[in-house]
């Protein structure tokens, strides 16, 4: 049997800052602008709220707010993973008594461990954690990438409950799905192309541009269920303007200057990251959203 944590959009929610510290109150009126507009569950810690930039004060701190905040409205779901595996293991422990439904693993990044190591690496968190774990691979980012067969044998593990591949690379991401979409949940971490997943049997996206337009990243997914291929294709197709603005530089400088621009954040990332440097290309595709009346 299929295990499953979410089925549906998951967004990878931002950490908002304002002077330099944890915008809180940001932090709230952003999630609940997501629970409002239809995600089924939220992500703190990712890549994508810079964990690395936080100390572990803030993140435990981030992890106690946004539980109560959530409050079981949606699936809450923390990035504990870390290249240090006994950081990943207390981070998981914690968020575990914290209200967690699940973790967000991601690869252990800088040390390149080898495929034996990864099966290691994930068993250890999840004795530790004993929480549902989406296995997060994103290797342009980490410089680490779990092979196909690597994945089965770390699906062996009971805890085990997804995959979030931000990879492009289709014959490997085929290769999963071929071996794998019985057993756990596969989801897309790549948001041009949450589309394909879907056709494949995916089970949703862990997405970033969900941030700012979460109600169309939904309806994405939820068309493809009804059947509406064509539709949820020329939805997708919409979206492809601001899904590559996303990335224009480093994720997510473009998402926090694209909220910033919706009046839900302050534009502020932290060191060594910087403000966007251009934001014209940005701008334009949101302006053509808004003509298409794409506001969430």
């Amino acid at each position: 049997m299929q295990r499953c944590l979410f089925e549906g959009v998951c967004v990878a929610i931002v950490t908002p800052f304002k002077d330099g510290k944890v915008d809180y109150s940001a932090m709230e009126n952003l999630i609940e602008y997501q629970i409002k507009n239809n995600v089924k569950a939220i992500s703190v810690l990712g890549t994508t709220g810079e964990p690395c930039t936080l100390t572990t004060e803030e993140k435990e701190n981030i992890i106690v707010f946004c539980n109560k905040v959530i409050n079981k409205r949606v699936k809450y779901i923390v990035g504990s993973g870390a290249n240090n595996t006994l950081e990943a293991v207390k981070l998981s422990k914690f968020a575990s008594e914290n209200g967690a439904d699940g973790l967000l693993v991601v690869t252990p990044y800088y040390n390149k461990c080898t495929q034996q190591g990864l099966v290691e690496y994930y068993n250890t968190i999840a004795e530790a954690g004993k929480l549902p774990i989406i296995v997060y691979n994103v290797p342009s980012r980490t410089g680490v990438n779990i092979l196909p067969d690597t994945l089965v044998q770390i699906a062996e593990n009971p805890y085990i409950y997804g995959f979030k591949q931000a990879s492009s690379n289709m014959q490997e991401n085929l290769e999963v799905f071929r071996k794998l979409k019985d057993k756990i949940s596969i989801y897309s971490g790549e948001d041009d192309l949450n589309y394909v997943f879907y056709t494949l049997g995916g089970k949703g996206a862990v997405s970033v541009t969900a941030n700012a337009y979460p109600r169309t990243v939904q309806l994405i997914y939820d068309e493809v269920q009804n059947n509406n291929f064509a539709y949820a294709c020329q939805v997708q197709e919409k979206l492809a303007g601001i899904n590559k603005a996303m990335f224009s530089e480093v994720n997510p400088i473009p998402v926090k200057r694209c909220l910033s621009l919706l009046g839900l954040i302050e534009n502020e990332v932290r060191a060594p990251l910087t403000i966007m440097s251009n934001d014209t290309n940005l701008k334009l595709e949101m302006d053509k959203l808004k003509k298409e009346n794409i506001e969430c």
